[in-house]
């Protein structure tokens, strides 16, 4: 496997002629003039999301837009103006795929620091930690993220200090579960924090503790505030390097295109750095946390000519997660006296951002995972439309949005369709939080859990991500949870409601076409239509038809953006 950078894009060795004019290509039809352009994809399987043009046979890109997709009978003049060709050799080329939901600075962390996602026991994972704890210096943190609970075969229960303290006693430790919403620290950390037994818990957070008060290790939602504002400072250097590792790791997956939800003001600027120094692999459209919006509001959006670059958005957050029992839920959990937490924003300081939002044309995309917090969430969006007159919005075209929106009983559902609500969901969360939903909500609210086909069917935009790095950030695992509901070994439970599970072009829709919508660029992406960036994700696997396991195993042949193969398998093609 190869990665290119944007200065230097190197094309398949062996697949591409360079010549101007390929001789058969010429003689198949040498009274029609030839048509310049820089690239002509060709001879493989080639899926649109274009609903009057599904499938095509050749595309011609020129200036990094898509000059031609057709037949390959209407395709001659195209292919001999080419100055080169791109056998496919059979792969099959979709759109662009959009990962709707991610973090990228947080992806390329990943790379760097411990990653406990994919260990099958809790006493496996305290043994990683151990080994990871062991390299670092007396003094010095332990920082690693992923670890989860619910995949584990021995013990299904959070990390606690207890766990870490035999190995760590001088070595502050803060490692947030998978969900990225919750961390295990221990006592270490506590001490450095000033957490005691007397401590509150904050608003929109929890301690948890021991029956005599002392906490425990394991923090939610804005308790884990305490532990990230003593954090050693990162230079601006290892974020600028975090963002182009997150890069080529997204482009090596087949993701053309990704959605931050919540990329902090500092990590946007040295994201433009990257983009000054034409360093951008793929298309990043960011929202900026609601705790910095007042950046937003001074300086208005921004985005460059090539559509790399694109700031639009506020990311707030309400409530937490599921699996955490942070979600908040209009009634109690099954398994917990509670109903989860709200206030990680506040209403008092969510409405004058909303406000601000429709005056000057922001987009607000909101963490809402229960019942609960969906339900307000939506009253105080339509609270700030009422209360504002339409006169001094900057459009009425909001697309406002709802991030995760887990548990939807079908009168909200029917709610989001009547205020053209846009659903951005995970696929790959479902497939995993349906291993502990039954014990969390009870069967009777599983049947509006991860509702895609009911909101799809109700005419609701639903955009698919990932969440990286909560899950993987794997578009084959999205697709296969799209159109499966199931486990990636196949399997179900009771309550997984596989028909709410989509149609593959829907989930093809679902990371392509409906993503630029959510994201004000349905004009200039999404599908493979004349005028449209030249974005491809291309496998070795057809999605549309295959098996669905085989679509997990499927490899990613080249990624392209803008015309430029920005990533490239040769050993699988």
């Amino acid at each position: 496997m190869m990665f290119s950078t944007a200065l230097s894009r190197a094309l398949f060795k062996g697949l591409i002629a360079t010549s101007a004019c390929v001789s058969h290509f010429c003689l198949a039809q040498a009274s029609e003039p030839c048509i310049n352009s820089d690239v002509v994809f060709h001879n493989g399987v080639i899926y649109t999301a274009d609903d009057k043009n599904w499938q095509a046979d050749v595309i011609a890109v020129k200036n990094g837009r898509v000059a031609f997709v057709g037949a390959k009978e209407d395709a001659a003049p195209w292919q001999c103006g080419a100055a080169k060709h791109i056998d496919l050799k059979g792969s099959t080329l979709f759109p662009g795929f959009t990962d709707s939901h991610q973090h990228l600075e947080g992806i390329g962390k990943r790379t760097r620091t411990l990653s406990l996602f994919g260990i099958s026991t809790l006493k496996a994972t305290v043994a990683e930690i151990k080994a990871f704890a062991d390299t670092v210096p007396e003094g010095e943190w332990v920082l690693g993220r992923g670890w989860i609970e619910r995949e584990w075969q021995d013990e299904q229960r959070f990390l606690t200090a207890a766990d870490l303290d035999p190995f760590t006693q001088n070595k502050p430790l803060f490692m947030p579960r998978a969900d990225g919403v919750s961390a295990v620290v221990n006592s270490k950390a506590l001490a450095l924090a000033g957490i005691t037994k007397d401590t509150p818990d904050p608003e929109g957070g929890k301690f948890e503790r021991n029956d005599d008060g002392t906490p425990t290790g394991y923090v939610l939602a804005t308790a884990m505030d305490f532990f990230r504002d003593i954090l050693p400072p990162e230079s601006d250097q290892y974020i600028k390097d975090n963002l182009a590792r997150g890069m080529q790791v997204n482009v090596s997956q087949g993701w053309t295109a990704t959605h931050d939800a919540g990329m902090k003001w500092r990590e946007v600027q040295q994201l433009k750095s990257l983009a000054s120094d034409n360093q951008m692999l793929h298309r990043v459209y960011i929202a900026i946390p609601i705790s910095e919006a007042n950046n937003l509001f001074e300086n208005g959006k921004e985005t460059l000519a090539d559509g790399l670059f694109y700031l639009n958005g506020i990311k707030v957050f309400i409530d937490g997660t599921l699996g955490s029992r942070g979600a908040a839920l209009l009634a109690p959990y099954s398994d917990a006296d509670h109903s989860g937490f709200m206030n990680r924003t506040t209403k008092a300081e969510l409405m004058p951002v909303l406000e601000q939002a429709l005056t000057q044309g922001f987009q607000v995309m909101t963490h809402v995972i229960g019942d609960r917090a969906l339900y307000a969430t939506l009253n105080w969006y339509e609270e700030a439309w009422n209360a504002l007159p339409k006169a001094k919005w900057k459009t009425e075209d909001l697309r406002w949005r709802l991030e995760h929106a887990q548990i939807i009983p079908p009168e909200q559902q029917d709610r989001l369709a009547k205020m053209d609500i846009v659903a951005s969901m995970q696929p790959s969360h479902a497939i995993g939080d349906l291993n502990f939903a039954p014990s969390r909500l009870g069967y009777n609210r599983l049947a509006y859990a991860y509702p895609w086909k009911s909101l799809v069917d109700k005419g609701v935009v639903i955009v698919g991500g990932s969440d990286a790095p909560v899950e993987v950030g794997d578009p084959r695992i999205e697709f296969y949870a799209a159109i499966t509901r199931s486990r990636l070994d196949g399997t179900q439970d009771k309550g997984w409601h596989p028909e709410l599970s989509l149609s593959r072009e829907d989930a093809l829709r679902m990371f392509t076409l409906w993503p630029a919508y959510a994201s004000f660029q349905e004009e200039d992406a999404g599908s493979i239509e004349v005028g449209k960036y030249a974005d491809f994700s291309v496998f070795d696997t057809n999605f549309m038809t295959a098996e669905p396991s085989e679509i997990l195993n499927a490899n990613v042949v080249m990624t392209v953006v803008n015309g430029n193969v920005v990533f490239e398998n040769l050993t699988n093609h």
